[in-house]
């Protein structure tokens, strides 16, 4: 793609044709958020354009500036939620054939509602890369023309209209605009023209902490390509940003801030609290990257935006949102407790606790000495936790801080059941699989019969993809062997062997 100059924006910006489709949103305070953080936070609500997301400014920007040739013969695109809409929607308005390639995997909602809005739904792949390559060389063959989710001076430039708005919505000192990042277009278009307008105003990426390109690409000074992507913030995961957003991005965002999976969570809730709208997760990852800049800077009185992307979230996700919301917050912990197997030990351990809410609780004898507790406390923040710790320690209550311990929050608090006396050579390891039929017979015809499954926990979280703990008894001798399964098998994993809450509950 050619360089062009960040200033060519401001006019591809002012001219951009969005609004044949899109609304100009609001620019909606948050009363309680704005109390909490002792700053004016206002939310961009991009949520309630008719797609539920901000996608739309792009993709329609991008197809009505087509040839009519062009536009007769129809558009392709690769995609598994916002942007499809977005892209089946404009060709709705504009009498255009609409072709989305979505992965297999996509939930049925997402796929429906492309369908519901005109658009040619192909189902390919398991992964968004899969259905990218399939969709290009689809688009060949049919003389489509391919509607790129970021990576394209005229999409970037729909979604710029979004600073636009900002800037005119508001007259309070603004001391910076908070805007989530996938491949970068919705960045790369409010930066070029807020910068051209303001640049005092900052302009702050929030990327999560497991789908980081960009923040990753910008500190190496190349394009960087991720291995694997965390997929629970489906709408931001992308493993390699475009050529064009990486170029105006590194020029003119001023710092890109990572955020957890409970942090993104806790946003959620934060703004259902705020104003009984449920974003998705990508949705939300501009606010919690305002709350952690605010407490980092130890910022008073000043305003912040946030942009709330979008609102294409599955319903079965919401189990576990609320479930981590808490833990984002800060407002629970959940320690692993060692307490002595005597009659009185319990209420003792209550008793040190004190009238702090018990939020979860595990029991399980270890052996004629010991039992172990799991349990979820809720607190003021974290603390307060470290106090809770260090008062259980005192007295003699051997405690461990599991609070950001992913595998204990997502699998082991549904697992507490004690060791098992006949699970020798045991490895535990934790895999994501992709959300379709044969997914576990694929696992398990790999692995064949050369080694015993000694535990399985599986939850659907209404993502994309299953996660499931393993545990398999594999023998010394047999570790080559294993590792090659491992290589060849195809699915993301993390050895959790030596997890600590594992050894103290399982192993």
């Amino acid at each position: 793609m050619a360089k062009r100059p960040t200033a060519d924006y401001l006019e591809r910006i002012l001219t951009a044709r969005v609004y044949d489709v899109a609304i100009e949103t609001p620019l909606e305070r948050a009363p309680n958020l704005s109390a909490r953080l002792d700053n004016t936070l206002l939310l961009k609500r991009e949520d309630t354009q008719p797609v539920f997301s901000f996608k739309l400014r792009g993709a329609y920007n991008k197809m009505a500036r087509l040839a009519p040739k062009l536009l007769s013969r129809g558009v392709i695109c690769s995609s598994a939620g916002n942007h499809a809409q977005g892209v089946a929607l404009a060709g709705q308005r504009l009498g255009c054939r609409a072709v989305i390639v979505m992965p297999v995997t996509t939930p049925a909602i997402k796929v429906d509602a492309v369908r519901s809005r005109g658009g040619e739904v192909v189902l390919h792949g398991d992964s968004y890369s899969d259905a990218y390559a399939h969709a290009v060389t689809l688009g060949r063959a049919r003389r489509l023309t391919f509607v790129h989710p970021y990576d394209d001076p005229d999409v970037i430039a729909g979604q710029g209209t979004i600073g636009m708005e900002i800037l005119r919505q508001t007259s309070r000192p603004i001391e910076a605009i908070f805007v989530p990042i996938g491949g970068g277009g919705l960045i790369s278009g409010i930066a070029a023209y807020v910068k051209r307008l303001q640049p005092s105003v900052k302009v702050i990426g929030v990327q999560p902490v497991d789908a980081n390109a960009m923040a990753l690409s910008i500190r190496a000074g190349r394009l960087v390509t991720l291995d694997n992507v965390g997929l629970f913030a489906d709408g931001v995961a992308v493993k390699r940003v475009g050529e064009e957003t990486f170029r105006v991005a590194r020029t003119l965002v001023d710092e890109i801030v990572l955020v957890d999976t409970d942090a993104i969570c806790a946003a959620i809730k934060d703004v259902f609290e705020d104003t009984r709208s449920i974003l998705e997760p990508a949705g939300a990852l501009a606010i919690a990257g305002a709350k952690a800049y605010a407490a980092r800077e130890h910022l008073r009185g000043a305003t912040l935006v946030a942009v709330a992307s979008g609102a294409n979230t599955n319903f079965d996700r919401l189990r576990f949102v609320a479930e981590r919301a808490e833990v984002g917050e800060q407002r629970e912990a959940i320690l692993a407790v060692t307490i002595p197997e005597r009659p009185g030990s319990f209420r003792r351990f209550c008793s040190l606790i004190g009238k702090r809410s018990i939020t979860e609780f595990n029991y399980r004898m270890a052996d004629s000495n010991d039992a172990h507790v799991f349990v979820g406390i809720q607190v003021q923040n974290r603390g307060e936790v470290a106090k809770i710790v260090r008062s259980l320690e005192r007295h003699d209550l051997r405690t461990i801080d599991l609070s950001a311990n992913e595998m204990a929050k997502l699998h082991l608090r549904h697992l507490v059941g004690g060791h098992s006396a006949g699970a020798h050579d045991e490895l535990l390891y934790r895999f994501e699989f992709p959300e379709r039929p044969g997914a576990l017979m694929n696992f398990l015809d790999r692995m064949g019969s050369a080694w015993n499954i000694t535990l399985f926990h599986y939850r659907n979280h209404g993502s994309d993809n299953g996660r499931v703990l393993a545990g398999i008894q594999v023998p010394k001798r047999e570790m080559r062997q294993f590792k090659s399964f491992l290589a060849t098998l195809g699915y993301p994993y993390v050895d959790e062997s030596a997890n600590p809450a594992y050894r103290l509950f399982l192993g």
